[in-house]
């Protein structure tokens, strides 16, 4: 794996013409159907203001049971309870990979365009309940950081920056774990935290963002929203093709038989569910996105759920 030896920076100055209308384009067509689907001071993706659970701490004698929270208490065979915050507004962050993996796509759209139109989706909704917003963007084994800021003028930010990241063809893969252990290092407080990637498991179930997503759950109301592309669980027998991984730049040649078929989609679909499995243990929130999904939609759908679940008394377990 290539190693970088030293910071590369996101490209400097203003964005270009072509980002600008990208971002302008995006917010346009987010806030029409945002505001033809939710009516109203709705909760959205974050959670509200007032009498909302802070962090989490171990149970005491003394402490009310019904603030335990059990999502942290069955992650760490230990009692807790969440402590809770004034009124005030919530620190809210993105994880957004952009990193070479993330330019594939064979249906309407690269991964990376869904993980943009995402990440704007998701800034928009949280600024809308004057929260402040940061951003950790990931381009292989670069990080950029941009502190919390109110408005939409720091969610176009975000956005602009998140669709012109520096090359990372061949620097190595994604380091999610890295921008995930970031965010915990620079969140003062319990917040919320979005993660947009394609969360890569290694065919032998290796997942080095695991344990970091892990640890930031249990601060942090966490979402991930996975973004994959069809042809990575299902690869036609097509006879023989040239594959490059575009994080490594290694190249194979192989060739697809229906044998290698059916092989592929089991070692895929395995893939596929130690991902949910650890993405469940970190306690977050998934919406699955694909390279042919309704991105807005399916978001929508997850605010309207978010609200009808809030309604019932909060004193049982989470979720």
């Amino acid at each position: 794996m290539h190693t970088v030896s030293g910071p590369v920076p996101w490209p400097a100055g203003p964005p270009t013409e072509h980002v600008v209308e990208l971002v302008r384009a995006l917010e346009l067509t987010i806030n029409r159907r945002l505001d033809g689907a939710l009516h109203g001071n709705h909760q959205g993706l974050t959670p509200g203001h007032g009498s909302e659970p802070g962090e989490a701490r171990l149970y005491q004698p003394g402490d009310d049971v019904r603030r335990i929270d059990w999502n942290v208490t069955a992650r760490t065979q230990e009692t807790h309870v969440r402590e809770q915050i004034a009124d005030r507004d919530l620190e809210a962050w993105l994880v957004v990979d952009t990193s070479a993996a993330m330019r594939f796509g064979t249906a309407r759209a690269e991964k990376a365009q869904i993980a943009l139109a995402a990440a704007a989706c998701v800034g928009f909704l949280t600024v809308r309940n004057r929260n402040r917003i940061g951003a950790v963007l990931i381009a292989g084994p670069r990080l950029k950081v941009m502190p919390p800021r109110t408005g939409r003028d720091q969610v176009r930010a975000i956005v602009a920056a998140a669709a012109d990241p520096p090359t990372s063809e061949g620097l190595g893969p994604a380091d999610l774990a890295g921008a995930v252990d970031r965010v915990a290092r620079l969140s003062t407080r319990r917040g919320f935290v979005a993660l947009i990637s394609d969360f890569a498991v290694a065919p032998d179930l290796a997942a080095p963002w695991a344990d970091a997503l892990t640890r930031l759950g249990v601060r942090h109301d966490l979402l991930a929203i996975p973004v994959h592309d069809r042809r990575e669980r299902d690869v036609p027998p097509i006879g023989l093709v040239a594959l490059v991984d575009p994080a490594t730049g290694r190249r194979r040649e192989v060739r697809v038989t229906a044998n290698v078929q059916r092989r592929f989609a089991a070692a895929s679909a395995a893939v596929v569910a130690e991902r949910s499995r650890l993405l469940q243990r970190a306690g977050a929130d998934v919406i699955e996105l694909d390279t042919e999904s309704d991105w807005l939609g399916a978001i929508i759908q997850h605010v309207r759920r978010r609200r009808v679940q809030a309604m019932p008394s909060q004193t049982g377990p989470r979720r």
